[in-house]
């Protein structure tokens, strides 16, 4: 057949026709194929499933989706399960939580009592303190006695203002039983050396004094000097220890 009849060239483009449509079909078929093997591998990838949610001990269903090992939730399913809200304004999104039931009730919850059975810190160190002055009190007075030396009330009357003052202190920082009663001994221990002293200067008013002056013990060897040493070596160390004692010679 001739090249140039026309049957040889209707042939020829119906042959050319079946080979471009094979080959348009074809290739129409391999992109479809790629495309369920793209979905399918995205679908596998994303797995939904409804699991229970626990946000700030609130309990609620919720569709989770996990896409690439991440976790997706829906924002508002969420806001929903924490009582809470959500909001859109402008390019941000406002997600309110309110506090967790834990909190709320760490918060308001009753302060630790103190344990009355003991001393306080505060108060261990006021009592301290309190039973130094009536020792700077006493010691100066005796020491003025035993030499003889004169004895004024208004000299004596700074030493008992300071320990007073330090006994108010030990007073107001009284918190527990355990100071409460401590601060009773303390009180007496005051009693006692404001006792004595008032008796020593009106001794020296009347130059009744020299009996102390000529004897080294007859101060030391006074029934109210003895008590009120004993006293206060009783109290110093109960003190110290925090925990609270009794001993006759305070009262």
């Amino acid at each position: 057949m001739r090249a140039d009849s026309p049957l040889w060239k209707i042939q020829m483009e119906t042959l050319v026709e079946g080979t471009f449509m094979h080959y348009n079909l074809r290739s129409t078929s391999l992109a479809f194929l790629a495309l369920l093997i793209m979905s399918g591998s995205t679908w596998a990838q994303r797995k939904q499933q409804t699991e229970t949610l626990v946000i700030n001990g609130q309990t609620g269903e919720a569709a989770v989706v996990r896409v690439d090992g991440h976790t997706y939730v829906d924002l508002e399913t969420l806001a929903h399960i924490a009582n809470g809200s959500l909001t859109f304004k402008a390019n941000r999104i406002v997600l309110n939580l309110p506090p967790s039931a834990a909190s709320t009730s760490v918060a308001v919850a009753p302060p630790t009592q103190v344990d009355d059975s003991g001393l306080s810190r505060d108060f261990m160190r006021a009592g301290m303190e309190a039973i130094a002055l009536m020792r700077e009190w006493a010691s100066p007075l005796a020491y003025a006695i035993q030499n003889g030396y004169p004895v004024t009330e208004n000299w004596v009357a700074g030493y008992r203002e300071q320990a007073a003052h330090g006994l108010g202190l030990a007073s107001a920082a009284a918190a527990t039983d355990a100071d409460r009663d401590a601060l009773q001994l303390l009180t007496n221990e005051f009693e006692a050396v404001r006792e004595w002293s008032n008796k020593l200067v009106e001794a020296r008013k009347s130059m009744n004094t020299g009996q102390y002056s000529v004897s080294a013990n007859a101060l030391r060897d006074d029934p109210l000097s003895q008590k009120i040493v004993a006293c206060g070596r009783f109290l110093a160390p109960m003190l110290a220890s925090g925990s609270i004692q009794d001993d006759p010679s305070c009262h």
